[in-house]
C-alpha cells in the first residue's frame, strides 16, 4: 500500500446511502457533523456555555445551523470512536501503536460523550459501522487513521466560518488543534525513517460539508 492515499480510495457501497440521507433529512432537527470534545468542552460548565440561550451570536448563520453543524460533528466523532474501538479490540497491538490508539480512542469518546451532552434530545443517533478489516494490522490500521484524522481537520476548517455562536465557535477551534496533533502523531509513526514529509504543505485545505459527507459515504464504513 502506498504511503499517500485518501477517503476517496477505499473501495465503497451504497450501505452508507441511508444513512447519508437521513442526515440530511434531520438537518432541522438533529442535523449534521462538525467536531467538538476533550480538554476545551470537559465539565458541566463547558457544556452549559455551549448551550444556545447562552451563547453570544456571530454574524451570520443561526442556531439551528450550530445544531446542525454540531450533529455532523457528532457522526463523525461517531464514526472515529468506533474506528479506535474496534482497533483495540482486534488488533492486538502494542508499543507506540497501542499508545496512539488508546490515547485517540479516549479523545474521541470524550468527543461523542460531550456532544451528547450538548445536544440532548436533538442527537444524531449512532450509526452501524463495518471498518472493511483495516483495523486487524497494525499498519492498515494506521493508514486509515491518518485518513480519517485528515478528513476530520478538513472537515472543522470547512464549517469554522458558518459558526453562528461565539461560545460554539471558541472550542471548536480548540478541538480542532487536538484534531490536528493527532493527525502529526499518526505521521510520525507512519513515516519515521522514511523520505515522506510529515507536513508536506503550509496550508491545510478545508471540506465543504457535502465533500465530507460524499468521502466518508465512499469509504463504505457506516452502514446504517
Amino acid at each position: 500500500m502506498r504511503d499517500e492515499i485518501s477517503v476517496v480510495d477505499f473501495d465503497g457501497d451504497e450501505a452508507v446511502a441511508e444513512a447519508v440521507h437521513g442526515l440530511d433529512e434531520a438537518s432541522t432537527t438533529r442535523g449534521n457533523l462538525f467536531r467538538l470534545g476533550a480538554g476545551a468542552l470537559a465539565g458541566v460548565g463547558a457544556v452549559a456555555m455551549l448551550r444556545p440561550g447562552n451563547a453570544q451570536a456571530r454574524q451570520g448563520g443561526s442556531k439551528a445551523n450550530d445544531v446542525k453543524i454540531l450533529n455532523y460533528a457528532l457522526t463523525l466523532e461517531y464514526l472515529e470512536a468506533a474506528f479506535y474501538l474496534e482497533a483495540l479490540n482486534v488488533g492486538g497491538y502494542s508499543g507506540s501503536v497501542l499508545r496512539f490508539a488508546q490515547t485517540v480512542y479516549q479523545h474521541e469518546a470524550t468527543h461523542v460523550s460531550t456532544l451528547q451532552g450538548v445536544l440532548g434530545s436533538k442527537a444524531v443517533k449512532k450509526p452501524n459501522f463495518d471498518f472493511k478489516g483495516t483495523t486487524r494490522k497494525w499498519s492498515t490500521f494506521l493508514r486509515t487513521a491518518k485518513v480519517l484524522e485528515d478528513t476530520g481537520v478538513a472537515a472543522y476548517q470547512g464549517q469554522a466560518h458558518l459558526i453562528h455562536q461565539n461560545a460554539v465557535l471558541a472550542p471548536a477551534g480548540a478541538i480542532l488543534a487536538v484534531e490536528a496533533r493527532h493527525a502529526a502523531w499518526v505521521r510520525n509513526l507512519l513515516y519515521a525513517g522514511k523520505s515522506v514529509k510529515p507536513a508536506p504543505e503550509a496550508f491545510s485545505t478545508a471540506m465543504s460539508m457535502s465533500e465530507v459527507l460524499s468521502a466518508v459515504k465512499k469509504t463504505g464504513f457506516i452502514k446504517s
